[in-house]
């Protein structure tokens, strides 16, 4: 999956235009395993590296359009800017990295739960590390989720390490994204130039010991081109979208993506769902459930006068 900032919701209203993008976004995401089947073939490391540098003239571009190459350039002259945001592009190329292999190697379903457990994780890291207050329906979430975690981890005899890899991953990308002092397009764009020179590294290391997949095959070729535009389009959607719409908005349509994922995993990849998921999954839908309903009793309460 892509990857998606933390929203900074400017108002208390949706506007059409904001759930367009949104839509889109979590739309583009959802079939973006079916994009990804296409490159099982090639190692994940490999499509990691091309998703990185045809990610780089999309969202240069992008910046240039909106006339906001300022705030790029004063963040590549500060320090610490510049060290989250290798650290922010490191938890996103290991992100992209377990999702890659996991599509691809008939672990559809892990990134499907790593996905759903997303937003629950997102809350007990606040809770963890920024004191924030947990309610007793996010409480019960959150245990839930890990009670999920454990069943299957019972049944196989070992955790499902690529759900839980996307889950910590992404936790901690959104975490640490939150203070990054630029916007969503900058910081991406000062992501994947951070990672640019260890791709071009593996790209040109793949291609000398004849083991690169670029520039062979026509179809692999094209195919890894456009790991930039499947990259950065959803991402930029949904930066624009976020700001058009009340968080917990944001909030219920986060989950279309993992659906889409698992629907995708099910019925069009085979993937046996098995008594332990079909005990976790709905232990998952059940406490998203209850934090989304949670979620929105909050946002209602704090709409009353």
């Amino acid at each position: 999956m892509g990857t998606q900032p933390n929203p900074r919701i400017t108002g208390n209203t949706d506007s059409p235009q904001g759930l367009a993008f949104a839509l889109a976004a979590y739309v583009m995401w959802g079939f973006l395993p079916l994009y990804m089947k296409q490159l099982s073939h090639i190692p994940a490391v490999e499509v990691v590296a091309h998703r990185v540098i045809w990610s780089v003239p999309l969202a240069a571009a992008l910046l240039v359009v909106l006339g906001r190459t300022g705030d790029l350039r004063r963040a590549l002259t500060q320090p610490r800017t510049l060290a989250q945001a290798c650290l922010t592009a490191a938890l996103i190329s290991v992100n992209w990295g377990i999702y890659v292999w996991a599509i691809n190697s008939g672990h559809a379903l892990d990134a499907a739960l790593g996905y759903y457990i997303n937003p629950l994780f997102s809350v007990f890291l606040g809770a963890v590390f920024l004191g924030e207050r947990l309610n007793r329906a996010q409480i019960v979430a959150i245990a839930l989720a890990a009670v999920a975690v454990v069943v299957l981890t019972l049944q196989a005899g070992r955790l499902p390490w690529a759900a839980v890899g996307l889950t910590l991953s992404w936790g901690a990308y959104a975490f640490f994204k939150k203070s990054l002092p630029v916007g969503p397009n900058q910081g991406f764009l000062l992501e994947v130039l951070i990672l640019t020179p260890a791709a071009l590294a593996c790209i040109a290391w793949l291609s000398a010991s004849g083991a690169g997949h670029f520039g062979g095959v026509p179809i692999d070729t094209t195919l890894l081109l456009g790991c930039g535009l499947i990259t950065a389009a959803p991402l930029i959607a949904y930066a624009n979208g976020a700001k058009l719409l009340r968080l917990s908005t944001i909030g219920i349509l986060q989950y279309i993506t993992p659906t889409m994922i698992f629907l995708t995993a099910v019925f069009l990849f085979g993937e046996p769902m098995g008594q332990a998921r079909m005990i976790a999954f709905p232990m998952i839908w059940v406490a998203l459930g209850i934090y989304s309903a949670a979620m929105l009793q909050q946002v209602r309460r704090r709409r009353t006068p």
